[in-house]
C-alpha cells in the first residue's frame, strides 16, 4: 500500500524505520514547520523532519493540514492509508476520507484509558503497573476510534516517563506493520471502544510539576517519575544553616517507607529521607536550578545543610 505518514514527535522514529524497511510503498511525510528552540532561539527542524532528511524520504511541512493546501497535498500524494503518530493536529474528516483505507493512529496507552496528549506521563503519575500501545482508526473525538491492535508492557517501579516512552516506541513498530498488513489483506478486526471506561490524559504544563509533600510518599514518587524529563517535578529546598532557598527539579526517587503520618511534610529526617504526608521518600538524584544532575548527599554538602532542612512547594514564579 501507498503510505503517507503524519507526525512530528520522536515517538514515531522506530515506526518510521519499520515502514521504510517494510514491503509497503512509503511515499511521503507530513510534519510541522521548523520552530525556535534552545537558548539562541534558532529555528530547528523536529525529529521527524531530521529523520526524513537522513533517510531520503520526501517531506512537506504544514501549519494546518486541514487547510485547502493540506487537502490538495494529500489528494496529490494519493495514499492508500495515512499513518498518524504524535502529530499534534486534529485531522478533519475530509482528510481522513481521501485514502481508501482511511487513517490509523499509534497511541501510547491501552485505550480507552488515557485518551489525550500525555498518556505515558499520566499512567505513571497514577501509579499504573502496566501500559501499552493501541493502534486505532482516526475519529473526530480524540483517541476514540476503533481499535485494530494492542500490546502491553509492565512498568517497573523505577521507570520514568522517558524509559516507558522509548519502550512503547519500540513495541509499536512491529505492531504497526502487522496491522497495516492485515488492513491490506482485509483481515483487520475493528473493535469499538467502551467509552464508559475512558479516562483523560491532558497535555502537561509546568505547574503540574509542583510537588506537594503533604501527599503520600508513593504519590510524590509517581509524580517524579511521571514528569521526568519534562516538565519535571519541582520543589524548593530550604537550608537550616543559612535559611536560603534553592529551587530544584527532582529526577529520581525511591519510596523509603509507605506508612507513618508526619505533621511537617517536606522535612529532611535523620536518614536524609523526606517526610511526606504518609510515608517517607528517598531522593536519589536532583537537578539544582541552572546546575547539573547530582545525588542528594552531594547536593546537601554544598548548601549548609543540617537538622531542620526541609522542602517546600516551588511556586510557578520560581520563588
Amino acid at each position: 500500500m501507498r503510505i503517507v505518514y503524519c507526525g512530528c514527535g520522536r515517538f514515531g522514529i522506530d515506526s518510521l524505520n519499520a515502514l521504510k524497511a517494510s514491503s509497503h510503498q512509503f511515499v511521503h511525510i507530513i510534519t510541522h514547520p521548523e520552530k525556535q528552540a534552545g537558548r539562541g532561539r534558532k529555528l530547528r527542524a523536529n525529529d521527524i523532519a531530521q529523520w526524513a532528511g537522513q533517510n531520503n524520504v520526501s517531506l512537506t511541512t504544514v501549519e494546518d493540514i486541514n487547510s485547502s493546501q493540506g487537502v490538495e497535498l494529500v489528494k496529490k500524494l494519493g495514499p492508500d492509508l495515512l499513518v498518524v503518530i504524535a502529530f499534534g493536529q486534529k485531522i478533519s474528516a475530509e482528510i481522513i476520507g481521501i485514502p481508501p483505507k482511511g487513517a490509523i493512529n499509534v497511541h501510547g496507552s491501552l485505550l480507552p484509558k488515557y485518551r489525550g496528549a500525555a498518556p505515558i506521563n499520566w499512567a505513571l503519575i497514577n501509579g499504573e503497573t502496566e501500559t501499552g500501545i493501541s493502534i486505532i482508526t482516526l475519529a473526530q473525538k480524540m483517541d476514540a476510534g476503533e481499535i485494530l491492535a494492542q500490546d502491553k508492557i509492565n512498568i517497573a517501579d523505577d521507570n520514568s516517563a522517558d524509559i516507558v516512552h522509548d519502550a512503547l516506541a519500540k513495541l509499536a513498530a512491529p505492531l504497526l506493520i502487522e496491522t497495516i498488513d492485515k488492513i491490506q489483506a482485509g483481515t483487520a478486526v475493528y473493535a469499538k471502544q467502551d467509552n464508559s471506561k475512558a479516562t483523560s490524559a491532558p497535555k502537561l504544563k509546568k505547574s503540574d510539576g509542583i510537588i506537594d509533600f503533604n501527599q503520600s510518599a508513593r504519590a510524590v514518587h509517581n509524580k517524579v517519575r511521571g514528569l521526568w524529563p519534562w516538565p519535571g517535578a519541582t520543589a524548593c529546598f530550604v537550608s537550616a544553616g543559612n535559611n536560603k532557598k534553592y529551587p530544584v527539579t527532582i529526577s529520581r526517587t525511591k519510596v523509603a517507607e509507605e506508612k507513618g503520618k508526619h505533621d511537617k511534610a517536606g522535612l529532611v529526617n535523620a536518614q536524609f529521607d523526606i517526610d511526606c504526608g504518609t510515608g517517607n521518600l528517598k531522593i536519589l538524584e536532583l537537578k539544582p536550578h541552572g546546575g547539573k544532575i547530582m545525588d542528594f548527599k552531594s547536593f546537601l554538602n554544598g548548601r549548609a545543610s543540617g537538622d531542620g532542612d526541609y522542602f517546600m512547594p516551588l511556586e510557578e514564579n520560581g520563588q
